[in-house]
């Protein structure tokens, strides 16, 4: 697999990750030998970056992985990377976002996946005017200086914020949803990234499921998949389900998406392979469920890069479909 400096960390990750959102439970329930099966297939198929949150299942992701680091440990095989995120199980006030707070977010942290310090920490969405706050950032430089962390990012719901949070000395990496359905950040984030040595970590890569091409449009998800309950944003961020896009205009994007995939790759592999073509991402997560999705997802890296008519396709079913 191909490997990329995760921006300021220094450190080298695979361009594909995997996201661990849906060890939580919000895509329904998976049992922890399944989730540990699917983190085991990870590793054995090359991802070494993994991503979660401190409000995923209130912990259970970061217990789950914490799990992993320590079987990892007692064989002594190389741990991936893990990246965590916090602040989004107390009220996204920007208030909230203080020393005290970090210091206690980041311990739980540490005690969940049982390390002395967290490889990368990001703010989990915060409101604008953390961006825009000396005091947050002399906090988590704080962390780094006490080893409680080695580095930190943020996960944004704008381009807006991306731009403001690049402009951070000290800031390692940023996390954005960016997949065909989503390409803004390709006109001045991704540059800017580049520009700065910061990381980009692409979340919501198949939209939700949208992209891996497998749901009609009679598809009813469970009652506890943000599928359901949050179409509308009524929870959290709508960007997070299906990208912001209605379910129907979506499904018809797919359609004109699917005779672009090479023959040799499925839907799902194609709109992460888009993703990859980006240089200034780093590392895509998407999650996976059981260990042949994450075998089938890590497979993507070996495809070969679409060209340049393909990319242009996208893009015209974006301007039609998903841009107005």
């Amino acid at each position: 697999m191909e490997n990329r400096t995760l921006g300021r960390t220094g450190r080298q990750v695979g361009v594909i990750g995997l996201g661990a959102w849906q060890l939580g439970g919000d895509w329904g329930q998976v049992d922890e030998a399944d989730a540990l099966a699917t983190l085991h297939a990870a590793l054995e198929a090359g991802v070494n970056f993994i991503d979660t949150a401190d409000e995923y299942g209130d912990g259970r992701s970061e217990q789950i992985i914490g799990t992993l680091l320590r079987s990892l440990a007692r064989t002594g095989t190389a741990a991936p990377t893990v990246a965590t995120k916090m602040g989004r199980r107390m009220a996204q006030v920007p208030e909230n976002y203080n020393a005290a707070n970090f210091r206690a977010w980041t311990d739980r942290s540490r005690r969940n996946l049982g390390v002395d310090r967290l490889d990368l920490v990001q703010l989990h969405c915060p409101p604008d005017a953390v961006y825009a706050s000396d005091e947050v950032f002399d906090a988590l430089d704080a962390l780094v200086e006490d080893e409680a962390i080695a580095a930190y990012g943020v996960s944004v719901r704008t381009c807006e914020q991306a731009l403001a949070a690049i402009r951070r000395p000290h800031l390692a990496t940023v996390q954005l949803v960016l997949n065909a359905f989503r390409l803004k950040p390709l006109e001045q984030v991704l540059p800017a990234a580049a520009e700065a040595g910061v990381g980009i970590i692409a979340r919501v890569p198949l939209a939700s499921g949208l992209l891996s091409g497998r749901y009609p449009s009679a598809t009813v998800f469970g009652a506890d998949d943000h599928r359901t309950y949050n179409r509308r944003g009524e929870s959290f961020d709508v960007g997070e389900t299906f990208s912001g896009v209605d379910y129907t205009t979506g499904l018809e994007a797919v359609e004109r998406l699917r005779p672009l995939v090479p023959e040799d790759a499925t839907l799902a592999q194609f709109a992460l392979r888009w993703i990859i073509d980006q240089q200034a991402v780093t590392v895509v997560i998407p999650g996976a469920r059981n260990a042949d999705q994450a075998h089938t997802n890590a497979a993507t890296a070996a495809l070969s890069p679409l060209d340049q008519a393909t990319h242009q396709a996208v893009q015209e079913v974006y301007d039609e479909l998903i841009r107005p």
